[in-house]
């Protein structure tokens, strides 16, 4: 048995202001049309005798994470989503899964443990190393992928190899040292992918970490489980337990310090997808090398990559350029130094700017809201609620808020009162009111809300009841 753990995690800060907090990397969309995060599935599911897939993510991205899921095809498989309250880094994610794995399946499951947020090009070559990767497994060696290196990048780590054994990992280097791993010929990038059988872990882990698997399995079993339709199982962490876990990447806490790994070359078109330049060799460009999506027009542009989520972006005599454009944000890059993108948002981060953060436009379980214009003292939103969606029963101290239906119908408690709010009927909330609504038909729910009060934060609730678990 050989069951994929898909790790969803990360910002993604070098693709800012595409990739933010509330909207990390694994959701972004490549050429296909699918995000990073259904491409990896859809890798894993097609895999042979697959037939449970494990996915750990954020459990603010649970709601996106099933909504993804749901856009395929895939009744033989079983996904099981384990929800992490706040992020402990790899190596706890890898132990919560592999307790989670033993418990379900037993200590000889083979994992196979993913990235959510890489692009493989060549599946019929990725089946093949997997397939060798498990034979080594079921010898109870720890496998890692590596990646044959094409230029000198420093952009990865990397893994220094004899034959199938790994002698040591090796951090980003310069660019001089990465061009002499290139000569050398005896170094492959670290693709972080791994394949090891779920009681080998362990006893590593055991070995090397015993702190980091205390937690994770103190946090597995004090955790929540619930079931989602017939396919899906859902366990939250236990939060005080999964607090105790040390922050360590699974390089660090095990990967380095054991005997038994081994090392399958891996030539399967891999892209950890990690900036706006290695973005941009996921897609065909055209004859003068620019990918252009969106709204957007290029006059005597050469090896660019534009992307316009709403406004036309034009580009006049310009190369090597990435350009970037949000509804609240612009990037001009020079790709050559894509990978200083990160360092403009830990500048933001620092700054407290809520761009590095969040978008106009937040996603929920029960649909999305978008900030249309805001000022002191108020806040517009448009607020779209899917079919069956109903927000949590809730009360704000520091504003009030009038809803507008545009759209659809509107089943409200307002207080005392329960109304159906019709295309272009409203009601005010004063502060304080006990209030929710309810989307009961079969089309989207629209309503405008204009929002008044000394204070507009998202974190001004107090929620009484919510189907969703967050009460």
């Amino acid at each position: 048995m050989i069951i994929p753990v898909v790790v969803s995690g990360g910002v993604g800060s070098r693709l800012w202001p595409a990739s933010r907090q509330s909207h990390p990397k694994p959701f972004l969309p490549v050429e296909n049309g699918k995000s990073l995060l259904l491409n990896t599935f859809v890798r894993a599911a097609s895999l042979p005798d697959v037939t449970d897939i494990v996915t750990i993510t954020a459990r603010d991205s649970s709601f996106k994470t099933i909504a993804e899921y749901e856009k395929l095809d895939a009744a033989h498989i079983a996904s099981h989503l384990i929800l992490e309250p706040m992020g402990r880094d790899t190596a706890a994610a890898a132990a919560a899964a592999t307790v989670y794995v033993e418990m379900n399946f037993g200590r000889d499951a083979v994992i196979l443990f993913l990235a959510a947020d890489h692009l493989i090009r060549d599946t019929a070559a990725f089946s093949k190393a997997v397939t060798a990767a498990k034979t080594l497994a079921e010898r109870d060696r720890v496998v890692t992928f590596g990646i044959e290196p094409n230029r000198p990048e420093t952009g990865y780590g990397y893994l220094e190899v004899d034959k199938d054994n790994v002698i040591r990992f090796v951090e980003k280097p310069d660019s001089k040292t990465a061009a002499a791993y290139l000569d050398a010929g005896s170094f492959l990038w670290n693709s972080g992918m791994f394949c090891f059988r779920a009681g080998a872990m362990l006893d590593a882990m055991d070995r090397h970490c015993p702190d980091v698997l205390r937690a994770a399995r103190k946090a597995i079993e004090k955790g929540i489980r619930q079931d989602i339709g017939s396919r899906t199982a859902e366990t939250t962490l236990d939060a005080a337990a999964f607090a105790d876990a040390p922050k360590i990447s699974i390089d660090y806490a095990v990967m380095e310090k054991i005997a038994n790994l081994s090392v399958v070359r891996a030539d399967i078109g891999w892209s950890d997808v990690g900036t706006w330049s290695s973005l941009s060799e996921c897609y065909t460009p055209d004859d003068k090398g620019n990918t252009a999506i969106g709204d957007t027009a290029l006059v005597d542009a050469s090896n660019c990559f534009v992307s316009s989520q709403g406004r036309l972006v034009s580009l006049v005599g310009v190369n090597d350029l990435a350009v970037i454009d949000t509804r609240d944000a612009t990037l001009v890059v020079d790709k050559a130094r894509s990978q200083d993108v990160k360092v403009l948002f830990e500048k933001l981060r620092d700054a407290g700017h809520e761009a590095h953060a969040s978008f106009p436009t937040g996603h929920r379980p029960w649909g999305s809201y978008t900030i249309l214009d805001e000022g002191a003292g108020y806040k517009v939103k448009r607020i779209e609620v899917k079919p069956g969606g109903c927000l949590s029963l809730q009360s704000h101290k520091h504003r009030s808020e009038h809803w507008t239906v545009v759209q659809g119908v509107a089943h409200v408690v307002n207080g005392d009162e329960q109304l159906v709010l019709n295309p272009n009927e409203s009601t005010y909330i004063e502060c304080g009111n006990i209030h929710r609504m309810e989307n009961r038909g079969t089309e989207p729910m629209t309503l405008i809300e204009v929002q008044t009060g000394s204070y507009l934060g998202e974190d001004d609730i107090v929620r009484y009841e919510d189907i969703y678990g967050r009460s």
